[in-house]
């Protein structure tokens, strides 16, 4: 790795990926593989492993079965203990990837990025962190959408004499054993939170602003002889992963365009509930009266044994206010409590990341979504204004139903692309800058342009329009605070994989030092494919 000097007195690489989880860790790989040496991970943390690193909280699972949930290069089969894995696991999965993919030595932990300035003159960005001062030519956004704990404003929180923490902080100092702990929150960290404390707290108060859809977690220990067999026969991993993968494709349909014929695993969600909760009136209130579907299908076979416990109390609404050691909730039940636990997602359509990118014109990326339509970006990776920048997992490439690395995989052949494209074009155009080059000397960058923005959104809202996330009449952290839903990819992983198999050129501005040097072809008016 070069790590040259940079014109504000960093170092430069031609890129910098900013977090080492899934994506970054991933893009990290694909570099390396594609002959690029000349680039850094830049992680807050001491370690690997983005979301799985930092949720540590009892309990703690993938809802996505081992096989599907894994790079494809790296199947991990041969030793995956269980059939939906468990955090630890997943973690020293990718520990180990790091190690046996080479890509230590491109690592710089513990250093927090804090400012992400486009240099107009240099065509080059500026990147201020905890651990020094860098220049890169691109740079790769890799924070993932699961990074910042969202806790809502709830009036007297500070007056709470107890411990107060988020499930991704979870405060292991804390003894909960024999307390009572109020849990807010209903989504797949408190499914997977309320039946561990369930096991040794005196009660859990668990405040349930909407319940959720949930379907029975077929998990299991892989046995020895699977993986012997996987050993020998590595063909049989891929066989497994190639058909969860393919079920999964098949259920995408009935997401993105006949929500209708989800109704199956809505008549399975309702015999689950029945057998596991026999108290009629405690039925009711677990019972959702929007489609299933339209927020996240949570995966547990023993959630709702846990809220059928004598010591578990469900509370069916919101926290509203905390006096001392008192919850009320909105529709105000009082309850007591030793300790409080949100379980309440990520701010997922509010990156703050997008407050520490500035782009051309000194506008934020935050701001630049707040002042347009909302968080947008072209095939979900790239927004005008932004030279040069990549997102991983950005705006609508998550998935309601299957593997997030199944998106993340595509996205990096997007990359990789998008990299080729900055390679030289003439004599001395193009060249990795070193120390001492002049304004703009031998860089280049592309700039998306508005239009093929305006045109690849309009598609997503179409399709959008008739998805279950969009008609089934629920309120979820897939929309905005305009409802416009940010988060989703409507369509199966086959269809955005070839969305962005490659850059198209002409949906790009091309700059050198001397700005636009390639005149913008016209872009269709829709570009989904």
């Amino acid at each position: 790795m070069r790590g040259t000097a940079g014109g504000s007195g960093g170092r430069h690489v031609r890129v910098a990926v900013i977090g080492a989880g899934f994506s970054g860790l991933g893009a990290a790989v694909m570099l390396r593989r594609g002959g690029h040496r000349d680039f850094v991970v830049l992680e807050r943390s001491a370690g690997v492993g983005g979301t799985w690193r930092d949720n540590t909280y009892p309990g703690c699972a993938c809802d996505v079965p081992s096989h599907l949930y894994s790079y494809s290069f790296a199947p991990g089969a041969e030793w995956w203990p269980r059939t939906f894995s468990e955090r630890q696991d997943i973690r020293l999965y990718l520990e180990t990837v790091a190690d046996t993919e080479g890509v230590r030595p491109h690592l710089r932990l513990r250093q927090d990025v804090r400012a992400v300035r486009w240099n107009e003159a240099r065509l080059l960005w500026e990147i201020a962190s905890s651990g020094g001062d860098w220049t890169a030519d691109v740079v790769v956004c890799a924070t993932g959408p699961l990074s910042a704990p969202s806790v809502p404003p709830v009036r007297g929180l500070g007056s709470f004499p107890g411990p107060v923490f988020h499930s991704a902080r979870w405060d292991h100092g804390a003894d909960l054993r024999g307390k009572r702990v109020a849990v807010i929150g209903t989504g797949a960290s408190a499914v997977q939170i309320v039946p561990a404390l369930a096991a040794t707290a005196a009660g859990v108060r668990l405040f349930q602003r909407t319940p959720p859809w949930v379907l029975p977690r077929p998990d299991r220990r892989v046995t020895e002889l699977e993986r012997r067999m996987y050993q020998r026969f590595p063909a049989a991993a891929v066989l497994r992963r190639g058909v969860q993968w393919g079920v999964r494709e098949l259920v995408t349909h009935a997401f993105t365009r006949f929500p209708r014929a989800l109704s199956g695993y809505e008549a399975l969600a309702r015999a689950h509930l029945r057998r596991a909760v026999k108290d009629p009136e405690l039925r009711a209130r677990l019972t959702p009266d929007y489609r299933i579907g339209c927020k996240r299908i949570l995966l547990s076979s023993d959630y709702y044994p846990a809220l059928a416990l004598p010591h578990v109390d469900v509370v069916a609404s919101s926290l509203d206010e905390v006096r001392g050691s008192r919850l009320i909730a909105g529709d105000g039940t009082a309850v007591d409590a030793d300790a409080i636990v949100f379980a309440t997602g990520f701010k997922v359509t509010d990156p703050p990341i997008a407050d520490r990118i500035v782009g051309t014109g000194g506008a934020t990326l935050a701001e630049a979504w707040r002042e347009g339509e909302g968080m947008r970006a072209l095939r979900g990776a790239t927004v005008p204004g932004f030279p040069n920048l990549m997102m991983l997992l950005g705006p609508n490439t998550g998935l309601g139903n299957t593997s997030m690395v199944l998106m993340i995989e595509s996205q990096l052949a997007y990359l990789l692309d998008y990299l080729r494209l900055l390679e030289p074009r003439g004599p001395g155009e193009g060249r990795i800058p070193g120390e001492g080059l002049g304004p703009g000397e031998g860089r280049v960058a592309l700039d998306p342009l508005p239009e093929a923005l305006r045109a690849w959104n309009e598609g997503l809202d179409a399709r959008l329009g008739r998805s279950v996330w969009n008609t089934g009449a629920c309120v979820s952290w897939y929309l905005d605070a305009d409802g416009r839903n940010t988060t989703l990819w409507p369509g199966s992983t086959r269809r955005f994989r070839r969305a962005v198999r490659r850059v198209d050129p002409g949906e790009y501005a091309r700059l050198t030092g001397s700005g636009a040097d390639d005149a913008a072809p016209e872009v269709p008016a829709r570009a989904v494919p």
